[in-house]
């Protein structure tokens, strides 16, 4: 099994930053790639960022040019340092693992970002 804990997650006025972070443990093998997806109530879990064992990172449009993923293979860990960051950001934002050749999912907990005008 795999287990991923988030931290970082808080509460920052616009224009603030935030740095989440995501450590892995149990059978991280095969990683394909991790990252972070994001949902508010009532709406479906977003893709924000992710990133390949080979360190290519993809990104939704709307946290372009604000949000860096990155990652640390020797700690097993992922991070997403957030910038400029508004209310429409706020969210439980959850770290996201895919392994192998059949590609299982595996997610965080989740952690609270709140962004207030």
């Amino acid at each position: 099994q795999v287990q991923l804990v988030e931290s970082g997650g808080g509460w920052v006025q616009t224009g603030g930053s935030l740095r989440l972070s995501c450590v892995a443990s149990g059978s991280i093998f095969s990683v394909n790639s991790m990252g972070w997806y994001r949902q508010v109530p009532g709406k479906q879990r977003e893709l924000v960022a992710t990133i390949t064992s080979g360190g290519t990172p993809n990104y939704a449009d709307s946290v372009k040019g604000r949000f860096t993923i990155s990652r640390d293979n020797a700690k097993n860990t992922v991070y997403l340092q957030m910038n400029s960051l508004s209310p429409e950001d706020t969210a439980v934002y959850y770290c996201h693992l895919e392994r192998g050749l059949l590609r299982n999912q595996y997610w965080g907990q989740g952690t609270q970002v709140t962004v207030s005008s």
